[in-house]
């Protein structure tokens, strides 16, 4: 792997550099600021919260760019067959559509790079936040807590990435014995981010957190997929750990219930993508977003080559829905309306007269206040942040854990008839389920509800199953042909290819994931 060796971020060690009067001699003796290393670093609180800070921060390499027209995050949405481009200006993006990506594809070695960099930093704010005196107990607690979770995160992402992977958790320097690792079997991944994730639970967070950070909620669902993760593809622990799934993710159902202002569906999908609602209700943990530090990274997404912000006709178009994909949504489903989670008229250069932009394009993650909405200009300062777990989701774990322990029930129904509820949509009559027929309801939901939130992939690596949108059945993931690009998935792509340089550097890491070269 790329040797990444966790650092105190340099935003950090501003704060942390002292200047006062010197003589000359004096600052030729002076320690230079550049020399600040976690050892004389971690004295008191503050430095606790600024270096978990940095470890929030460098999560956002998922929207950091990728080459011309292309970002980070297209690495999940290429791959599911629900987006094409209308540009194919980027030969990396180009090949994920393509399926013909390998090791040298710059998305897949920026992610490996970005996973190991947040578990790098989380590695060393766990290692030496604890030793940090004195410091309220509480407070400590919860900014271990918080770094496990965001650990465990990006480890639940790259095993689902890669499979067997390099399991670090502890700080490493060029010293350090293991600092060419080798991988670790899936299953002590998955331990490790149980293990991290349960710690989490017990850390004293809150509910919830309109600040953004780490909340019970979010540990919670985010437990509650890995064991839903676990029970499918590859590991395949099937019952247990579909019943973990259904009863974590009712814990949160259940709280929800008796905190409706607290938790729960927003009432419009407008809401979904509005920054007054950002880190509320639904939102239970997203990527924070300002542009005093790092502005909204989704250009790439919603901008078409059509004048729908203030810049006028410009834009990448480089992600945008398939036509089969939108087609797929039921008659009367208000995700599929215009401007729902989808649009197909806007106002032109963000404000002015309505036009039609000719096809339906992906509205979920547009910012009116940042570029405008009829008749108000807008700000352009794109503050919205990135949802990265739902409360819908929660709802959907549920439904599909709790029928898999044994048949539909009540309340598997009722947490997917909210998801259709707010949709417009008529669910049929539980009686009218099957354990199959409603598994594949459930799917289907989770197709339409969560796409474009970097989700879709995963589920078509844990179930081994692809929506079909001409048959709105589920094929096999092998053979199933992708539409946007009319190729076939291979036994392959189930899992990434490692990157030639990171294999390179460290040969520990052989064998390639098989499919890919050497």
């Amino acid at each position: 792997m790329k040797y990444i060796v966790s650092k105190v971020s340099k935003a950090v060690l501003l704060g942390a550099v002292l200047l006062g009067p010197v003589g000359c001699k004096d600052f030729l003796d002076e320690q230079a600021p550049s020399n600040l290393t976690p050892d004389n670093f971690y004295t008191i609180p503050d430095h606790a919260e600024a270096a978990l800070a940095s470890v929030y921060a460098d999560m956002r390499f998922m929207g950091d760019g990728a080459g011309i027209f292309s970002s980070n995050w297209q690495l999940l949405e290429a791959l599911t067959g629900t987006s094409t481009t209308e540009t194919a200006q980027n030969s990396d993006l180009n090949n994920l559509y393509g399926l013909v990506h390998d090791g040298n594809t710059i998305h897949v070695v920026n992610y490996w790079n970005g996973l190991y960099k947040v578990i790098a930093q989380a590695n060393q704010v766990l290692d030496r936040v604890p030793g940090i005196t004195p410091m309220d107990a509480a407070q400590k607690t919860k900014i271990l807590g918080e770094a496990r979770f965001l650990r465990a995160n990006a480890y639940f992402m790259a095993v689902r990435l890669w499979g067997d992977i390099p399991l670090i958790l502890k700080p490493q320097t060029a010293s350090s014995e293991d600092f060419q690792p080798s991988r670790t079997p899936q299953d002590a991944i998955y331990k490790q981010i149980v293990d991290d994730l349960v710690a989490a639970e017990a850390a004293g967070l809150a509910w919830t957190d309109v600040s953004g950070r780490v909340n019970l909620a979010a540990v919670k669902t985010l437990l509650s997929k890995v064991y839903l993760t676990m029970a499918g593809f590859p590991l395949s622990k099937g019952a247990t750990h579909y019943k973990l799934a259904a009863d974590k993710a009712l814990e949160v159902i259940t709280y929800a219930n008796a905190n409706p202002t607290a938790i729960g569906l927003f009432t419009s999908y407008e809401d979904v993508h509005k920054e007054s609602t950002e880190n509320r209700l639904e939102h239970l943990f997203m990527l924070q977003y300002n542009t005093l530090v790092a502005g909204n990274p989704m250009d790439n997404m919603y901008p078409n080559f059509k004048p729908v912000t203030y810049n006028g006709p410009s834009g990448t178009g480089s992600t945008v829905p398939t036509p089969s994909f939108y087609a797929s949504y039921e008659t009367g489903d208000l995700r599929a309306k215009d401007q729902g989670y989808f649009y197909s008229t806007y106002f032109t250069n963000g404000n002015g007269a309505p036009f039609a932009l000719g096809a339906n394009y992906i509205f979920k993650h547009f910012n009116r206040t940042a570029n405008g909405t009829s008749g108000v200009a807008g700000t352009r300062q794109n503050n919205l942040n990135v949802p990265q777990i739902r409360y819908a989701e929660t709802l959907l774990i549920y439904a599909e854990a709790q029928n898999e322990v044994g048949a539909p029930t009540q309340a598997a129904y009722d947490a997917l008839k909210k998801v259709r509820d707010r949709a417009g949509l008529t669910t049929p009559a539980l009686g009218t389920y099957t354990q199959a027929t409603f598994r594949e309801a459930v799917w289907r939901e989770r197709w339409h509800e969560l796409c474009y939130e970097q989700i879709t992939w995963f589920d078509m690596v844990r179930l081994r199953k692809v929506y079909n949108e001409k048959t709105n059945g589920f094929d096999n993931f092998v053979g199933h042909v992708n539409l946007s690009s009319n190729q076939p998935l291979q036994e392959k792509h189930l899992l990434l290819p490692l990157g030639k340089q990171e294999m390179l550097n460290n040969p520990n890491l052989k064998p390639q994931n098989p499919g890919y070269p050497n």
